[in-house]
Formats: C-alpha cells, structure tokens, sequence
C-alpha cells in the first residue's frame, strides 16, 4: 500500500477509534453528562489533537454522536458540536505548548453551552451562572482529566499516534 494512502488509512482508523471512546464514556456517566451543571468526562479527549490531528474530526463527530444518540435538543446537537469542534481546533493550533492545548476547549464549552441550556432547553439560570457552572465541569474533565491522560500518552505518542510505522 502507498504511504499517502496508509496514512490516510490510519487517520480515519484515528478518528473513529477517538469518536467510539467519546459516545462510549459520554453513554457510561449520562446521568451527569448533559445539562446545567455537567461533567462530562469524555471531554477529556480533546487534548488528542496535541498528538494528532485525526482527533479534531475524532472529538466533533464523537460529540456530534453522543448529543444525537443520547436526546439532546436540535440547538445542543449543532452549537454543542460546534463548541467542541472550535475546542478541537483550537487545541491543534496550541499543540506546540503543550499545557495549554485544554485552554480552547475549556473556553468554547463554557461560553457556547450556556447559551445552548438557555435556548434549546430553557434553563431559567442566568448566564453568568451557567457559564461558572460549566466552566467547573470544563476545567475538571479537560483541566484535570485531560492533562493527566495528556501525560499518560506522552511516553506512548510514537506507538500509539504515529503513521509511519512498518506494519
């Protein structure tokens, strides 16, 4: 096989395998995954893209899986994906400074979601409530979880996450 088309190959072999771990642990902690005060773990992935770019596509459609599957309102299945995205995004963008790639998707969760919970759900807090309250969330799944994974891949980036190894 050309080495174009294996890496090819192996990016949506990448990105599928992150979106699957995304909607199974968004599905193992449902209860506390969804709502004004969240805590949802699976977010902790969206600190692939400092070793992978197939984690940006990988984040999103997980996400995108897990508010479609799980009931999420219309407005949360668009503006909730679309938060992780930018997140996704803004960490590949970060990935050269390393204990920062968490700073986008803690800032794009907890300015997007709020204003989701207001209008796709009608969630009579306020605001700047919200915004607090998902921000904690945020910090602790991404923040805390996901720099500790960060960490715990680390030693295995050229394993796990590289294309160019010899089959």
């Amino acid at each position: 096989m050309k080495r174009e088309k294996k890496e090819t190959v192996y990016f949506i072999v990448q990105a599928a395998a992150i979106a699957a771990v995304y909607v199974v642990v968004t599905g193992m902690i449902l209860p506390i995954a969804f709502g004004p005060v969240q805590f949802r773990i699976s977010e902790a992935l969206c600190v692939l893209p400092y070793f992978t770019p197939a984690a940006i596509p990988g984040v999103t459609i997980g996400c995108l899986l897990s508010n479609i599957l799980y009931g999420s309102a219309a407005l949360d299945i668009v503006f909730g994906t679309l938060a992780t995205l930018i997140g996704a995004v803004g960490s590949w963008l970060l990935r050269k400074r390393k204990w920062l790639v968490c700073v986008p998707p803690i800032v794009s969760n907890t300015v997007i979601i709020p204003w989701v919970l207001r209008y796709a759900y009608g969630s009579a807090e306020m605001i700047p409530v919200m915004m607090a309250t998902v921000g904690v969330g945020e910090i602790l799944a991404i923040g805390v979880l996901g720099n500790l994974l960060l960490a715990a891949l680390q030693k295995y980036r050229g394993v796990i996450f590289s294309a160019r190894r010899t089959a």
